[in-house]
């Protein structure tokens, strides 16, 4: 059976529409902008003060970007980073494609430029600009996918190599911290990403929820324990919001007892 694992940080992203069966809704963007705001306030500010700036015109992904390159509207593609798809011609949505690219149009929300940091070869063989992307503030985009699980280091090719070390340490950390796409098994590959997998890792752990709840004593226990499309174990207190219309796959009598079972609580 494989280990299913949640992280921290994606237990609150509380976005309950879905796009297809994998991807979430990221016109309701809350809870990205906060991450996305403590993400902001706690990054490291790096020199760009060598860096070349550019109009920054569009977010086209979570790793791709368009910018006016000598009056020119060019696509630039985030070196040395690789995050999930959103509307790929044959790999549709992946999960986490729409958070990675919610989070990463939030991070450059209200930037008019960005800060590019190119490498030795300015394009890769379909024409694309390659470049390091930073934020006025001297926000690195690619640490900060990498840091929040959205992101995984790849396409390192010679001799745009300069950050792979940096970036492989920072996707350590969150590897072992289980964020974002590293929080199911062997969902990401050394090709990319495994849309089954997670699928089936999602189900499994619903299944085994919905045993455990079935043989679990309710009582007078109101606090209802419900695990969303994406995995994300949420528990509603009487009285809120949602509280009528979700469906439990755990009762509890605490919130104590919740948040021990791997819970989190409700936003609204």
């Amino acid at each position: 059976m494989k280990k299913f694992y949640f992280a921290l940080l994606f237990l609150t992203l509380l976005l309950t529409a879905c796009t297809e069966e994998t991807g979430t809704d990221i016109g309701e963007t809350q809870d990205i902008q906060g991450i996305v705001a403590t993400t902001t306030a706690t990054a490291d500010k790096h020199d760009i003060s060598q860096f070349e700036e550019f109009e920054l015109q569009e977010v086209i992904d979570g790793d791709t970007i368009r910018i006016n390159y000598n009056g020119k509207s060019e696509k630039v593609r985030f070196l040395l980073v690789d995050t999930p798809e959103t509307n790929h011609e044959t790999l549709g949505v992946q999960p986490f494609g729409p958070e990675a690219k919610a989070f990463t149009k939030e991070l450059l929300a209200g930037q008019d430029t960005v800060y590019l940091e190119f490498d030795v070869s300015y394009r890769d063989k379909y024409k694309r600009l390659l470049a390091y992307i930073y934020t006025k503030d001297g926000i690195s985009v690619q640490e900060q996918l990498l840091k929040n699980g959205l992101a995984r280091v790849a396409y390192i090719y010679d001799p745009n190599t300069k950050h792979v070390d940096w970036f492989k340490s920072i996707q350590k950390t969150a590897q072992q911290s289980a964020s974002g796409i590293w929080s199911v098994e062997d969902y990401v590959t050394n090709r990319g990403y495994d849309k089954e997998t997670y699928l089936a890792a999602v189900k499994e752990q619903g299944d085994q929820s919905t045993t455990n709840s079935s043989t679990k004593n309710n009582g007078s226990c109101e606090i209802k324990g419900n695990i969303n499309s994406k995995g994300n174990k949420i528990y509603h207190m009487p009285g809120q919001r949602d509280f009528d219309k979700t469906e439990a796959e755990e009762m509890f009598c605490t919130e104590e007892e919740a948040k021990a079972a791997g819970f989190i609580p409700a936003t609204r």
